[in-house]
C-alpha cells in the first residue's frame, strides 16, 4: 500500500472532534470514584434486594430434580426463581444457549437458579443449600477430535464462509518454495473488571434495568423477547462500562435473572456474575485449528494463498472468522479461505476483542515469517514484496 497522494481534509468530523484537545467529561467521575457501574445505582433502585447466581455443576445433560426446601428455609431469603417457575422463557436473536438453563444443560455452569435474599451474604450462602440432581450425558469438548466433523459454516461475520480467487491448488502444486503450517490456538474468556452486573426495577409491567451492557438497543430487544413484553416496555441503561470487549456485547444471565428475581420478589434486585460464571456463563474466543499454506517463486513472489480455519460452537452459533484478514493481506492471484464449524457442548463463542483478527493475523504472519526463512529473505522484504495497492479478493477494489 503506498502512501504517495496527499491526504485530503477528514471526511469524518472535518477535525472539529478528531485532533483537537477535548476534555474527557467523563474522567473526573471515573477517576475519583463517582461514576456509578451497574450495580451501583442505589437512589433510583431503594431497597433493592440481592440475587446470587447458581451454576450447573455439569457440562452437559439434565436436572432430574432439585430441592430448595434449604434454601428457602435460610436467612434472609425472599425468593427462588429456576425455570419450573420463571414462566415462557424465549431465547433472544443475539443469543446461541438458553440464558436460564433446566432442565436440560447446555454447558457447564450454565445458570440454573438465582437465590434472591435481603442481603448479598444471605444470597450466597443460601445459594450453597440448593441440592440438583443431575443425569448427565456425553459431552464433546475437544475441537481436535471432532475436527474431521465440521462442515462448512453457513456464513462468518463480515462475508462468506469461503472464497476462491483463481486456481489455488494449481498454482500452490506449481510453486518452487511452499509452506503448508497448521496453527492452534486456545479457547479465551474475557476477565475484565466489572463483572456482568444488572440492577432490575418493575414498574407495574415495565422494566428498567441498570446494566454492563455494550449495545442497548440489542440487549433490551433481547430483554423484551426472552420475557414477551413488547419493547416499549422495556429500559436498559448503560452510562458506564468497566470493560467490555464484545464480552458485553448481548443479553447475559444476570439481566434475566435479575428481572426475573425482581417480578418474583416485588422489588428491585442487584445480580452480579461471580468471576468463575463471568468465564463460564458468557461469550468466549472459540479455539481455532488453523491451516495456511503459501506458494510462491524463488525470488519471494506469492503465487498461491489459502487459510482454512477449525472452530466450534454449541448448535446454531457461529464460527471464528480466522481466516478474514487474509483475505484483504498481500498480494497472489490463486488464493482461497474457507471456515469450517463444529460442534462442542462449551459456552457460546462470539466476539472478542476483534472478532478473526487475533487468532487469524497470529497465525497468518507467522507462516509469512517461516515462508520468508525458507526463501532466504528478510521478512519485512517478503511483505514488501508482496504488498497490494487492491483488495487480493477483489481487485478492483482499492485497499
Amino acid at each position: 500500500m503506498k502512501f504517495d497522494t496527499p491526504a485530503t481534509t477528514n471526511p469524518i468530523d472535518q477535525l472539529k472532534i478528531i485532533g483537537q484537545p477535548v476534555d474527557r467529561i467523563d474522567g473526573p467521575a471515573k477517576t475519583t470514584g463517582t461514576a456509578r457501574y451497574a450495580y451501583e445505582h442505589h437512589d433510583v433502585a431503594p431497597n433493592a434486594a440481592y440475587g446470587y447466581v447458581v451454576g450447573a455443576a455439569i457440562a452437559k445433560g439434565r436436572i432430574g430434580s432439585m430441592d430448595l426446601s434449604a434454601a428457602k428455609a435460610a436467612p434472609g431469603v425472599l425468593g427462588i426463581v429456576t425455570a419450573e417457575n420463571a414462566g415462557k422463557l424465549e431465547k433472544g436473536d443475539f443469543n446461541t444457549a438458553k440464558l436460564l438453563g433446566g432442565p436440560d444443560i447446555d454447558h457447564y455452569h450454565q445458570a440454573i437458579a438465582v437465590v434472591v435474599a435481603q442481603t448479598f451474604e444471605q444470597a450466597r450462602a443460601a445459594a450453597q443449600l440448593v441440592r440438583v440432581n443431575y443425569t448427565k450425558s456425553k459431552g464433546s469438548f475437544d475441537l481436535a477430535a471432532v475436527k474431521d466433523e465440521a462442515g462448512l459454516a453457513e456464513k462468518g461475520y463480515w462475508g462468506p464462509a469461503t472464497t476462491s480467487v483463481g486456481d489455488f491448488a494449481g498454482a500452490f502444486a506449481d510453486a518452487p518454495v511452499k509452506l503448508d503450517a497448521t496453527y492452534t490456538t486456545p479457547d479465551e474468556s474475557h476477565v475484565m473488571m466489572e463483572p456482568h452486573a444488572t440492577v432490575a426495577k418493575w414498574d407495574g409491567d415495565h422494566l428498567t434495568v441498570w446494566t454492563s451492557n455494550q449495545m442497548v438497543a440489542w440487549g433490551a430487544g433481547d430483554l423484551a423477547k426472552t420475557l414477551g413484553l413488547p419493547r416499549e416496555k422495556v429500559r436498559l441503561i448503560s452510562p458506564y462500562i468497566g470493560g467490555g470487549f464484545g464480552g458485553k456485547l448481548f443479553l447475559r444471565a444476570d439481566v434475566l435473572l435479575a428481572a426475573l428475581g425482581s417480578r418474583a420478589v416485588g422489588r428491585p434486585v442487584k445480580v452480579a456474575l461471580q468471576r468463575p460464571l463471568m468465564i463460564n456463563n458468557t461469550t468466549h474466543r472459540p479455539a481455532t485449528i488453523q491451516r495456511i499454506r503459501l506458494g510462491a517463486t524463488s525470488d519471494g513472489k506469492l503465487t498461491a494463498i489459502a487459510h482454512e480455519s477449525w472452530s466450534a460452537d454449541l448448535p446454531g452459533g457461529s464460527p471464528e472468522v480466522a481466516p478474514s484478514q487474509t483475505r484483504l493481506l498481500y498480494a497472489g492471484a490463486n488464493r482461497m479461505t474457507a471456515l469450517r464449524l463444529a460442534v462442542l457442548d462449551l459456552p457460546e463463542g462470539n466476539a472478542m476483542r476483534a472478532p478473526g483478527e487475533a487468532p487469524g493475523m497470529m497465525a497468518l504472519e507467522i507462516a509469512m515469517d517461516e515462508m520468508a526463512e525458507k526463501l532466504g529473505l528478510d521478512p519485512i522484504e517478503f511483505r514488501i514484496r508482496n504488498d497490494t495497492p487492491v483488495a487480493p479478493d477483489n481487485p478492483a477494489t482499492p485497499e
